[in-house]
């Protein structure tokens, strides 16, 4: 299973929560979050990560330029979609990042927001859900529904976000059967700043 831990600023803490086991770590473009990081920031990090693990941008409404001038000054493997992009602008990015991962993330309110996903399918290589928050896109520390995930089969691999814990993790993991787990707020002190120690505690539950 895929592991990624989102939000991250600090290059110590990247390093790790690689060494911990982290498939992907997860960085945020979003000039308005808490948890941003510039591109030449994340390019720092990157390059001091001495454990390959994906390194994923995540986005939202940004111009295909932008994304793509992050990619390269952030050497990133992967972009995560969490805006309202829509399969024709996932198309139009492709043609221009066509060896980098796509994942398209949806915050989840109502069923017909589970609907939505099926139109990405042939359009990106992952999907992601999280939990919808009003003012926030992501790092809400809000937990989806999981009862009415139970019947979500993509015919893609999936990520399950929002509100994931050491604390809930095994339980989450229980009901549903993602192929990945993107866990961000649950293992942190504040905005950005992850507890180690909890990282370690998630790691312990799903290891």
């Amino acid at each position: 299973m895929r592991v990624k831990i989102c939000g991250i600023t600090k290059p110590e803490q990247g390093q790790a929560i690689a060494q911990m086991g982290a498939t992907a770590l997860g960085f945020i473009c979003v000039p308005a979050s808490p948890r941003y990081v510039t591109p030449n920031q994340i390019g720092l990090i990157v390059d001091s990560l001495t454990i390959s693990v994906d390194t994923v941008g995540v986005f939202a409404n940004a111009s295909v330029k932008e994304i793509c001038a992050t990619v390269v000054l952030g050497r990133l493997s992967a972009i995560q979609l969490h805006g309202n992009e829509s399969p024709e602008f996932c198309t139009q990015l492709r043609q221009f990042l066509p060896e980098i991962e796509m994942i398209k993330a949806l915050r989840v309110k109502t069923p017909d927001d589970l609907h939505l996903a099926y139109r990405y399918v042939n359009y990106v290589d992952t999907l992601l859900l999280d939990a919808y928050h009003p003012q926030m896109l992501g790092g809400t520390g809000k937990t989806l529904d999981w009862e009415r995930l139970a019947e979500f089969h993509p015919p893609l691999p999936w990520f399950l976000a929002g509100g994931l814990t050491p604390e809930n993790i095994l339980e989450a993991l229980k009901r549903l059967h993602p192929n990945g787990i993107d866990v961000s707020s649950g293992v942190e002190r504040s905005p950005g700043d992850k507890d180690l120690d909890k990282v370690a505690l998630l790691f312990q539950q799903i290891l």
